[in-house]
Order: structure tokens, then C-alpha cells, then sequence
């Protein structure tokens, strides 16, 4: 250990002792510290390239996910641009991505459109013979899809989209925020990569952000090298809070699953709504690729239309809630609702979101772990002003 020494106090005088503690720095020899800048052995020279607690989230990460190595970043969106720039849009790679995924992943890839002249198709990815003729189209290097879509939670069959995506010669990115590792491992089924947003269901208390791009050890070097020129890499204390969320993870989320299940039978009979969106319902589209691919679980979100489709009585629908919070996030202890057309979907134009079916009076539920009887009773005094 090198000797400890005192931090300035910025008149060329030494701090006194006795006010701030001096700081200790052990940055080992110059031969150690080349190798680590050199990413030819594990160490901590600078936060940028990591440290103890942000790598021991990212072995964690990891292990739950079955990939062979994972990468922190600041935010799930920074973990998105990261891994699709550099596996795709850096090289001039096209990208075929899922044409309702959350809408600011959307904004982002066409924002490359129209800056970089980026080559991104946008497909229904539960449309197969849709998404083999954009990977046929032309020269295609990456297939991003997520395995329950934000908001209109459309299941994607990521063992069949791994097939088609290798027999075309792309990779598979697959963001797996809204089922966690709890109810499925991407990589098993094929896929390349596999993307959270942290700020969810894996930290799950709503005081954090993060994300992370989990896959081979080429794709860990690359994206290492991402955070350490961008500035993107998670700091420790973030990862400490991640880790914390992670101790409880299976247990949040198989409460907030049966809870979310149970409310989404009570929105479809409910006279106020038109349709509910629930994997875990038999009219969902995907009702049985979810319930074999999750294997009896189906996640906390749901999604539902007012009868009155209109922006008018959504806003009446979010100013009556009292115990769930009007809330642009998910995966938090607490019940948390979203209108997209005003948030998350605000980007796309008010057509494509009535295309894909999102229109003036759908609204989003993340389902908390708070009593269920408490939950369905706010859900319905807000109902009632509508």
C-alpha cells in the first residue's frame, strides 16, 4: 500500500488532518496499472473502468441471465444505444427492429435514421413471415425485439426469432426488462444478447437508474469499451442499490405477476374499459407462446383502454388515482400508472400510435406489491370519474 496522501485544500497548503480524513490510493505498480488500462487482467485504476461494486452487480447480472458476461451502464437507454451502435449502426449495419417497442428506443433509432442515414426496418415481430422478409430484404446485422413489448405487451417467440435471425446472418438483441430473469433467460432460447433497464423490476424501488447488455465476452469487450469512452459506465453506488433490489427480485415480481394477472380479470369485466392487454389472459394474442415460454407467470404490467377512448377521460382516470402514482416508470413496489400518448409514445405521431394501438384513452398499470383489495379499489374510484 502507498503512503496515504492528504488532498489539497486548494491554496498549496495540505488539508489539516484533523478536519478531512486523508484519502488512500493503492494503484498498484506501472506495470500493473498498463495491463489494466490494457483490459489484459481485471483491476481499478479509474471509475470509468470500473470497480468492485459495479462488477460484482455485473457477475450477478450475468449468472442470472446465463450469459457469459454483462455490462453496467448509467441507464437502459444507454445500455440500448451501446449495444445496437456497436453491433449495427457504427459499422453500417442494418437493423430490423420490433415496430412497437418502448417508444423512446424507437425516437432513438430514428433519430439515426435521419442523422447517421442509419438502415433500420420496423416489423411486427409476431408477424415471422413479416420479420424473415425484412431479414431477407437486404444484408441484415442485427434483430431487436423485446420479450414483452412496451405497452401493448405483445409476447415475442424468441427461439423462433433466433432461428431467423441466425439463418440470415443477424444477431438477436432482445430487451427483457418487462420479464426479468424471473420468468425467462433469452440467451437459452438463442438469443445474442440480452438487454435490462435496471431502473425496473431488477433495482425494484424506484431510486436508481441503470441498465445492462449481458452476452459473450466479445460483446463484453466491446461494450466495455463503450463505457469507458462514453462515459456511460454505472457508478457504485447505483450498483449497490441494484444489488440490493436483486435480493428480492423473485418475490417482487411473482407478486406483482399474480396480482397483475388477478386485476386484468377484474379491467376485462369491467364496464368502463373496452379492451385489456394481458399476456396471462386467453384472449391475449400470445396467450400460450407466454404461457409456455414464461412457464406460468406473465408479468406485472397491464394494459387497458377506456371505453371512453379519449385524452379527456384519461387525464380524469390519472387525477382520481390516490394510492397509484401517475408515473413513467414500472417494476416498483408501488402500483404506477403511464399514458403513453403523453410520455413514452409522445414522439411517434398521434397516426402510428393508432396504428399500432395505442390510442387516445390507453393507459399503462405497473402493479405493485401493495394489497390487492387496495389496488383494484383505486383502480376503480378512478373508473368511476370517467
Amino acid at each position: 500500500m502507498r503512503a496515504a496522501r492528504s488532498l489539497p485544500s486548494g491554496h498549496g497548503e495540505p488539508v489539516v488532518p484533523s478536519l478531512v480524513q486523508s484519502v488512500a490510493f493503492d494503484y498498484g505498480s506501472a506495470a500493473e496499472q498498463d495491463a489494466v488500462f490494457g483490459n489484459e487482467r481485471p483491476g481499478y485504476v479509474y471509475g470509468r473502468y470500473g470497480t468492485p461494486t459495479t462488477a460484482a452487480l455485473e457477475r450477478a447480472l450475468a449468472e442470472l441471465d446465463g450469459v457469459d458476461t454483462a455490462t453496467c451502464f448509467v441507464t437502459g437507454m444507454a445500455a440500448i444505444a451501446a449495444a445496437v451502435d456497436a453491433c449495427a449502426i457504427a459499422r453500417g449495419g442494418r437493423v430490423v427492429a420490433q415496430e412497437d417497442c418502448y417508444g423512446q428506443t424507437r425516437a432513438l433509432f430514428e433519430r439515426w435514421s435521419r442523422e447517421r442515414g442509419a438502415d433500420i426496418a420496423f416489423v411486427d415481430t409476431t408477424d415471422h413471415e413479416a420479420v424473415e422478409a425484412a431479414l431477407r430484404a437486404r444484408p441484415s446485422a442485427l434483430l431487436y425485439a423485446e420479450a414483452i413489448a412496451n405497452p401493448l405487451l405483445r409476447v415475442n417467440d424468441v427461439a423462433t426469432l433466433a432461428r431467423l435471425a441466425s439463418e440470415n446472418g443477424a444477431a438477436l438483441a432482445v430487451d427483457a426488462t418487462f420479464a426479468t430473469p424471473v420468468l425467462f433467460r433469452p440467451a437459452a432460447l438463442g438469443a445474442t444478447m440480452v438487454i435490462h433497464s435496471l431502473t425496473k423490476y431488477i433495482n425494484g424501488h424506484g431510486d436508481v437508474m441503470g441498465g445492462v447488455v449481458g452476452g459473450s465476452e466479445e460483446l463484453g469487450r466491446a461494450m466495455r469499451d463503450r463505457t469507458i469512452l462514453d462515459g456511460a459506465y454505472m457508478p457504485p453506488h447505483e450498483a449497490w442499490l441494484a444489488i440490493r433490489g436483486m435480493r428480492t427480485l423473485a418475490l417482487r415480481v411473482r407478486r406483482q405477476s399474480e396480482s397483475a394477472l388477478a386485476l386484468a380479470r377484474h379491467l376485462a369485466a369491467h364496464p368502463k374499459t373496452s379492451r385489456v392487454r394481458y399476456p396471462g389472459l386467453p384472449d391475449h394474442p400470445q396467450h400460450e407462446l407466454a404461457t409456455r415460454q414464461f412457464g406460468g407467470l406473465y408479468g406485472g404490467v397491464v394494459s387497458f383502454a377506456l371505453r371512453e377512448d379519449t385524452k379527456e377521460a384519461a387525464f380524469r382516470f390519472l387525477d382520481a388515482l390516490e394510492l397509484a402514482a401517475s408515473a413513467t416508470t414500472i417494476g416498483d413496489l408501488f402500483t404506477e400508472v403511464l399514458y403513453p400518448p403523453i410520455s413514452s409514445h409522445r414522439r411517434l405521431p398521434p397516426q402510428e400510435r393508432k396504428r399500432l394501438g395505442i390510442t387516445d384513452g390507453f393507459l399503462r398499470i405497473s402493479v405493485g406489491i401493495e394489497d390487492l383489495t387496495d389496488i383494484t379499489a383505486d383502480i376503480d374510484r378512478a373508473l368511476d370519474r370517467v
